[in-house]
């Protein structure tokens, strides 16, 4: 995948549309913080502690990774590419009732490069706050002190349910989660929803669209 604003390679297709969590839940009517988890996290705690480290002060909160990886290969053949603030956007609670994220538009989102998106670059630096490194634990990166372990486990090189990293850390609870997960049924859907976006060919120069609302399942 490529994305012609940035003149980039996307490794996912959220890579960019991922921004519209505060657009998205908005036009659900919901209030407070709005979280985004990239789909390689592993939940390990109660979100609800995340959300009540959330400051009401800060637009955004999220770890914020010193996360410097040589250019290569990642996940199944995904291009490996370095930008400012990485990983800060994969674990992000957005304040939706922050003034600062009212610039955070669907034309904004579609008209900068993403490499500025990552790097919140609507934001003042001291409108984003810092949550603790557990909460977005970087599998082979990150460094927690014993008695801290991680509460979100992020497979940002490439998860257990990849060929080649069947034996990575955390993939036995990973593959418990999922066992315990099919045994319920998978019957957890919302009875409301918010349709998902994917991203729209760039030629017309769009990458997301306008969110719709879903209506009961």
């Amino acid at each position: 995948m490529w994305d012609d604003i940035s003149d980039a390679p996307m490794s996912t297709s959220f890579a960019i549309s991922r921004f519209l969590t505060p657009v998205l839940a908005k036009a659900a009517f919901r209030t407070g913080w709005a979280l985004f988890m990239d789909s390689d996290v592993l939940a390990r705690d109660d979100i609800d502690d995340l959300f009540a480290e959330c400051d009401s002060t800060k637009a955004v909160m999220c770890v914020q990774h010193n996360h410097v990886v040589p250019e290569g290969i990642k996940m199944d053949n995904q291009l490996q590419t370095l930008y400012r603030r990485k990983n800060w956007s994969s674990v992000a609670a957005y304040n939706l009732g922050h003034p600062s994220n009212r610039k955070l538009t669907v034309n904004l989102i579609n008209t900068v490069p993403g490499r500025d998106l990552h790097a919140f670059s609507w934001l003042e630096d001291d409108e984003i706050g810092a949550l603790d490194a557990s909460w977005n634990y970087l599998v082979g990166f990150t460094k927690l002190h014993e008695s801290n372990q991680p509460k979100l486990v992020h497979h940002t090189e490439g998860g257990p349910w990849l060929p080649n990293y069947q034996d990575v850390e955390f993939a036995a609870e990973w593959h418990e989660a999922r066992l315990a997960w099919l045994r319920e049924g998978m019957d957890t859907r919302p009875t409301t929803r918010v349709s998902a976006l994917t991203p729209r060919r760039l030629n017309g120069g769009l990458r997301a669209g306008v969110p719709a609302l879903g209506g009961a399942n």
